[in-house]
């Protein structure tokens, strides 16, 4: 299944870690996650998400927050019932634990290119397969997978295409427009705006749209460290003015948002 990132042949288990025919090594972790992404595949020293984002995420998430986001998610990949499976970008795994209790007999996998994130992820499930690499470079076999998640996440849709097998399917999970729209209003003097389908026009040939639906809802953010959290976890925590930031932060009454998600499922035919 798991494929070497150098050469592409099959990693096998060795000791403490995987190795392929031609004796690339990678050795697996303590905290329990194999790094597949070599020096020469960085694009800088530490890529991905950041600590301060990684934990910001994580503190928010379990916080509960985005909890019917997870939820819905886990509905649809169950319903999908594959052998195999693999979550692109995981973050700090708060979505990919509920796949996999959603999918309990079913062969797990998840890869992020941040080490913070991975890091903390493989405490959630030690039972799945985490990995450390690009999701331009997935470190997995051709045709290997029946199920892809991708959740706020940056997706490579050849690499998608390459590792599902024949009817496997990606579901693709993602903002709408009027997603954080009462945060965005006061945050910015212009909201921008963004059209939620693009995606769409990038679908390879031999994968169809076979379901899409949304989820909307509100939320209501009492705490400072919430709202704080929620402005670390996203690019609005960089983009927005200090000033800006610090009137949402530090704001006496609750901050009610819309929570607008989008689920779209690809499938290969």
């Amino acid at each position: 299944m798991l494929a070497c990132p150098i050469c592409s042949a099959p990693l096998n288990a060795v000791d403490n870690g995987v190795a392929c025919p031609v004796g690339h090594r990678f050795d697996r972790a303590r905290q329990g996650y194999l790094n597949l992404l070599p020096v020469q595949h960085k694009n800088s020293r530490d890529p991905g998400d950041n600590l301060a984002m990684v934990e910001a995420r994580r503190d928010f998430l379990n916080a509960g927050h985005y909890a019917p986001v997870a939820k819905r998610l886990a509905e649809l990949a169950a319903e999908r019932a594959p052998q195999r499976w693999v979550d692109i970008g995981c973050g700090e795994g708060y979505y990919t634990a509920q796949i996999a209790d959603a999918l309990p007999h079913a062969d797990g996998y998840a890869l992020d290119i941040s080490r913070e994130a991975v890091k903390r992820a493989c405490k959630r499930n030690p039972a799945l397969t985490w990995l450390i690499a690009s999701m331009a470079r997935v470190p997995l076999a051709d045709a290997s997978c029946q199920f892809l998640a991708s959740v706020f996440s940056p997706l490579d849709w050849q690499e998608a295409k390459r590792l599902l097998s024949p009817g496997g399917g990606l579901m693709k999970v993602g903002p709408t427009s009027g997603h954080l729209m009462e945060l965005r209003e006061r945050l910015y003097d212009e909201v921008r705006e963004y059209t939620d389908d693009k995606h769409l026009a990038l679908v390879p040939d031999g994968m169809s749209l076979a379901h899409s639906e949304n989820l909307e809802f509100t939320l209501s953010l009492g705490e400072p460290k919430d709202r704080a959290n929620l402005l670390a976890m996203t690019p609005h925590g960089w983009r927005a003015s200090a000033e800006r930031r610090a009137e949402v932060i530090e704001a006496a009454e609750p901050l009610l948002v819309t929570v607008s998600m989008r689920y779209d499922y690809f499938v290969l035919q």
